[in-house]
């Protein structure tokens, strides 16, 4: 056992640069043994502080603190935390976006910002739950801390099927000196050859009372009251080179027999920024308030030049491939321009008080997610070539113009040849079609939480103690979007609407002709924008507002005893949920109409859970839990609204009759904390899921008219149902060192290495199972590093294993994201104490990010982004 000067002792360290979460005080230590919720909250806080309080934390947690998130090139914290164990990441437009924690969706995770839940900003998320947050949304530089909560305490919220991510905000030292942290940067996007903008600070210190002119404090009331303010910009032009096939499926031609393919040339320019204040007042050691505010999201305009090329779907094989007529449509070149700004905002108030050994805290707060589609502009320009002197091949006969392609290309891509058609030609094409959509998201929840901590003594412990507490979450979500037509449009060349040589990219191997010019039509036709009928009835399909509460209550009781620390209890939670939308139907004469139509769902569940800790020695711990959580449906699943997004192609529709995910969880895991704030652990757990929520997947060809004006080739239709029994089991695998036991220069080396195994099963369809959407089998990361007099250096790769992506209407048409592997350079060096400079490499390997429809030869997305590259200035006072 350890002792009461033992705890003493390391709650002291652990005082200087964390604090206790806002259920404890700091004078609490000979009753908090070492099995309390630790968050680091300070500014510098180092590896082994960090280290040591997930040690002494009593459930399974991982940590990573700002100083870790600067050692790569992260732009934001979905990068950072992928080098977590038991974390995969998914990333698009060339960044990390959205966390899976041991092989589960994002949906089904939470997060969390200084304990308040975040609603997502970005309506795009994995599985269309519409409950992901969106990581990409924060910048690092506005973080002090980041914790992944595994197996949930009763005092936390039980929405956290995979975990819970808690966002640390930057609060003011405890010694209450002032400080200054400042980064000054600059770089370069290699595939476009774009600039990079990184700017951040934080600021902050304590100040009033009678020691606001000591140049040190000796008691709380010295400076009473503190003030952090931090502030974070990063500025990209990322260019993406995509090519997206899709195929026939029709059981009548070759499996790999293509119905068209997309050509898209993207540049992206996304403006980051966060801005956060930290208010506290602290009269003495038992009493302390606070205020916080934080803002970050990002504003993001999108170009997007495409080339669609669609056969007319009667191919007949060749030695080299295919041989093919056009369609129709024959060829179709399309511009997109997009804006759009995604926002996170929080507010909070509270404190806490300790009446002799009893101990409250509370809170009042106000959290808010945002999406604000401003513009989406797409043209399309169609060139039909005319029919030539059919000729025959084999039985076929076939009108010219031809195109001969096969999937030989890189990865699996198109490789293609056009005979008889001049498709580089921008004489040759005229608009067809103009439109624009707006839409608006708005997800705002409110809170309160209160919670009682008291000692008790109904055995013969060394410690004992309960907590209670209460809250309330009510939120509101509501969905608005407006597509927009054109009327009278005259058929306008698209030599009139182009510029520039013609396009080669994707390394050469395709050309898209001359760019569509930006800004030209919208400011030509401006006047022409019209809300038509169909646009109407759109809007209406695509309303959605909801109302979910979710009341909450819950009993913990802790203990210790020698060597051996228990935590337990019951949770209970009730949600009360009312989904608002429209629906469209036809009455007795055959008339369409629209009429509103609202769902209500209430329903109770009770989480219990039991979490042991046991020190085997001094550093060794052994660790076993049962949890239990929750995921609720998302929005858009358990929503009637009808979504069509022309400019993804995508339509769903959500199922009312949904209910709630839940899961029981059991874990098991060795600890061995090594010298230098190195690890040695090993765990395993196994997530038993009732009632997953899986969307089915459908590819369909719509009328390019009505509600479905603006598709183009095939479009991805959703829906959603529950599935039976379900279930996640792995390992964890985690290891790090620093070797300062070397000589001399060598001292300053360290490893480190984390593997996670995830063996998923559901009912994909009727009597047919599969791994778990987004569930990779395999994650690994491995770093090298060396750490010594002012020199940082360390190299990083990170390994994700193939996964269900999207499920079909068949396993022929299930949808697998490929295994990548991604290497990263990150390094610094000390000019002096206060001023560092660093350099950056980030997509060393320029890994794509690919898709695959059935088979590894069957892709259906393929995407890269370049190299990019970070110089700049850290400072520190």
């Amino acid at each position: 056992m350890r002792t009461l000067n033992k705890h003493k002792t390391l709650l002291s360290v652990l005082i200087s640069q964390i604090c206790i979460s806002s259920a404890f005080a700091a004078e609490d230590a000979p009753q908090n043994s070492a099995i309390e919720t630790v968050v680091i909250e300070a500014q510098r806080t180092s590896n082994g502080i960090a280290r040591k309080a997930q040690e002494e934390a009593p459930n399974l947690i991982n940590l990573m603190t700002a100083v870790d998130m600067r050692k790569l090139p992260d732009v934001n914290i979905a990068e950072s935390v992928r080098r977590i164990p038991g974390i995969s990441l998914e990333t698009d437009t060339g960044e990390g976006r959205f966390i899976n924690i041991r092989g589960l969706d994002a949906d089904l995770n939470s997060t969390t910002f200084g304990g308040l839940r975040l609603p997502p900003s970005n309506n795009a998320t994995p599985f269309s739950g519409g409950r992901a947050v969106a990581l990409d949304a924060i910048p690092t530089g506005l973080v002090g801390a980041i914790t992944v909560t595994k197996t949930n305490l009763p005092e936390q919220d039980a929405e956290a099927l995979g975990g819970t991510i808690e966002i640390t905000p930057k609060t003011a030292p405890l010694n209450g000196k002032p400080f200054f942290e400042g980064r000054l940067g600059t770089g370069r996007e290699q595939l476009r050859g774009t600039g990079i903008t990184d700017l951040s600070f934080s600021a902050g210190g304590r100040f009033g009372g009678s020691g606001a002119t000591k140049s040190a404090i000796t008691a709380f009331s010295d400076n009473p009251f503190s003030i952090v303010v931090t502030a974070a910009y990063y500025e990209d032009k990322r260019g993406i080179d995509d090519v997206e096939p899709a195929f026939l499926d029709d059981n009548t031609h070759s499996p790999l027999a293509y119905a068209g393919w997309d050509q898209r040339w993207y540049q992206y320019n996304r403006k980051r920024h966060g801005v956060g204040i930290d208010l506290g007042y602290q009269p003495d050691a038992k009493n302390s308030y606070y205020v916080r505010a934080f803002d970050a999201g990002y504003t993001e305009t999108v170009l997007r030049q495409r080339l669609t090329i669609t056969p007319d779907g009667n191919p007949v094989q060749t030695a080299t491939g295919f041989i093919d007529g056009l369609s129709v449509n024959g060829f179709d070149k399309t511009l997109r321009q997009e804006k759009e700004t995604i926002n996170n905002q929080v507010f909070v108030l509270g404190g806490k008080n300790q009446f002799d050994e009893k101990i409250l805290d509370y809170r009042i707060g106000m959290t808010k997610g945002s999406y604000d589609k401003k513009y989406d502009y797409n043209s399309d320009f169609n060139y039909t070539p005319a029919a030539g002197t059919p000729f025959i091949i084999g039985s076929t006969t076939i009108t010219p113009p031809t195109i001969s392609y096969n999937n030989l290309g890189t990865g699996n891509t198109p490789s293609f040849g056009v005979n008889g058609a001049d498709y580089l030609n921008p004489a040759n094409y005229n608009l067809v079609k103009f439109q624009n959509s707006t839409q608006n998201i708005s997800d705002k929840e409110w809170s309160v939480a209160g919670n009682l901590k008291l000692p008790v003594k109904w055995g013969n412990f060394d410690s004992e103690s309960v907590k209670t507490g209460v809250s309330a979450r009510l939120r509101t979500r509501e969905v608005r979007g407006q597509p927009y037509s054109y009327n009278g449009i005259s058929s306008i060349s698209m030599s009139n609407a182009s510029y520039g040589p013609g396009i080669t990219f994707y390394d050469g191997a395709y050309q898209n002709g001359p760019q569509l010019s930006p800004d030209l039509l919208q400011n030509q036709l401006a006047a022409k924008q019209i809300i038509s009928d169909d646009n109407l009835t759109n809007a209406a399909l695509q309303y959605q507002k909801d109302k979910e509460d979710v009341y909450a209550a819950y009993g913990q009781y802790q203990m210790t005893l020698g060597n051996v620390g228990i935590i337990t209890g019951l949770r209970f939670e009730s949600t009360r949920g009312t989904y608002d939308a429209n629906a469209k139907g036809v009455d007795a004469n055959g008339n369409a109409f629209i009429s509103p139509v609202s769902q209500s769902k209430s329903y109770t569940n009770f989480f219990p859970s039991i979490q042991a800790r046991i020190e085997l020695n001094k550093s060794l711990l052994l660790r076993a839990a049962y949890s239990s959580t929750i995921a609720r449906p998302g929005f858009n699943q358990v929503n009637a609204s009808l979504n069509i997004d022309p400019s993804a192609n995508t339509v769903s529709q959500g199922n009312p009759s949904l209910k709630p995910a839940t899961a029981n969880s059991f874990d098991v895991s060795l600890e061995q904390y090594l010298p230098n704030s190195g690890i040695l652990s090993l765990g395993i757990f196994d997530k038993e899921i009732s009632n997953y929520i899986a969307n089915n997947l459908t590819n369909q060809t719509f009328p390019n008219n009505g509600l479905f004006a603006g598709f183009v080739g095939v479009a991805h239709v959703y829906s959603y149902a529950n599935t039976g029994k379900s279930r996640a089991t792995g390992l964890e695998f985690n290891y790090e060192q620093r070797f300062k036991q070397l000589p001399d220069v060598w001292s300053g080396l360290g490893v480190g290495t984390n593997y996670t195994y995830v063996n998923s099963r559901f009912e994909i369809r009727p009597g047919e199972y599969s791994s778990m959407p987004s569930t990779s089998k395999q994650t690994a990361n491995a770093n090298i590093f060396y750490e010594k007099k002012g020199i940082n250096l360390r190299l990083g790769a990170y390994y994700v294993s193939r996964n269900l992506w999207a499920i079909g209407g068949s396993s022929a048409t299930d949808v697998f994201s490929e295994p990548r592997t991604s290497m990263d350079f990150g390094s610094s060096y000390d000019i002096n104490d206060n001023v560092s400079i660093y350099f950056n490499a980030k997509n060393l390997t320029n890994t794509p990010l690919k898709f695959v429809e059935a088979s590894s030869n069957r892709t259906i997305q393929r995407e890269f982004y370049g190299a990019t590259y970070q110089l700049g200035l850290n400072i520190n006072y």
